[in-house]
């Protein structure tokens, strides 16, 4: 008895929170472990079929780096990184949207439809979802005299979002269905580019005017000191995490995290989470608990 008693305190802790999000839009960027791990994969599935029969719309923007990584090395070409950012020339364009917007949306969108729910698979040339221009990207080197300078280098189909146009979204979470977007984008002109799933996310936050953006990755959260798990930062306001984004303490692919997470609270979103996708259901931990989990950017 005792253990059914707690699973009805379960969901008498988590009615305010249902009550509070109820209608309301949650985004989430879907990546790391839980995309890879078969358990993990279907666990989140549930949690967003779950938040959608209770009354809220969850939005889906994901990547696929690690796939596309793979394809590549089996066509034999090398995979490049600047500043975190894949160096995509018009062959590596080619396989990552066909592995984007193809293999890895569409099975998302299976196994949504698997768990019970209804999604609705789309990349951000669909509609007009996502406009982009090209990312110019710079690396830092030395000037010769002991400073340092910023040269411009050209990474190719490489995209940042310049417009979101939510009106398909809107028309999906209205009728029902869980929208699933791939990260690819294109020009006016109807050139392709790879954008960073990160700060895909948080436009798209920031043009639903979204209740909440959750990141799911492969780390607790953010730490004060790298790697050290007991330094754990459990929220941050806008100027903390501005300053902890330029201090040059992050690594890698943290770095897209926090500014799209900047991104949708200085948009006015309330709450924008990183949180752990290797924990079961952290995503319905996250939404519908008092602790919470992960590190949280507030306004």
């Amino acid at each position: 008895m005792n253990h059914l008693i707690e699973k009805a305190n379960v969901l008498v802790e988590a009615l305010p929170y249902i009550q509070r999000f109820f209608g309301e839009t949650i985004v989430i960027k879907y990546g790391g472990a839980a995309m890879i791990d078969e358990r993990l994969k279907n666990m989140v599935m549930l949690d967003i079929v779950l938040l959608k029969y209770i009354g809220l719309n969850p939005v889906i923007v994901h990547g696929g780096g690690p796939e596309i990584t793979r394809m590549l090395k089996k066509v034999g070409k090398e995979t490049q990184f600047v500043n975190g950012l894949r160096i995509t020339d018009d062959e590596t364009m080619e396989i990552a949207e066909m592995i984007l917007s193809g293999k890895v949306n569409k099975d998302i969108v299976a196994l949504i439809n698997k768990s019970g729910g209804r999604a609705v698979g789309l990349s951000g040339k669909d509609a007009n979802l996502i406009t982009a221009t090209k990312h110019m990207a710079t690396i830092k080197k030395s000037d010769g005299n002991g400073g340092v300078i910023e040269e411009p280098v050209d990474i190719g189909f490489v995209g940042d979002v310049e417009s979101i146009n939510p009106e398909i979204i809107n028309v999906l979470n209205k009728e029902g269905y869980i929208p699933v977007i791939s990260s690819v984008g294109a020009s006016k002109d109807g050139k392709g580019y790879n954008i960073n799933a990160d700060l895909a996310a948080g436009e798209i936050a920031r043009a639903l005017n979204a209740k909440k953006l959750i990141m799911l990755t492969d780390v607790e959260g953010i730490f004060e000191r790298f790697g050290d798990e007991t330094t754990l930062i459990s929220t941050l306001n806008l100027e903390e995490a501005q300053i902890l984004l330029n201090s040059g303490k992050l690594e890698g692919g943290m770095l897209p995290k926090l500014q799209a997470c900047i991104t949708a609270v200085k948009a006015g979103i309330s709450r924008a989470h990183i949180i752990d996708g290797r924990k079961p259901h952290s995503i319905l931990l996250e939404i519908f608990t008092h602790e919470g989990i992960g590190t949280m950017v507030v306004a």
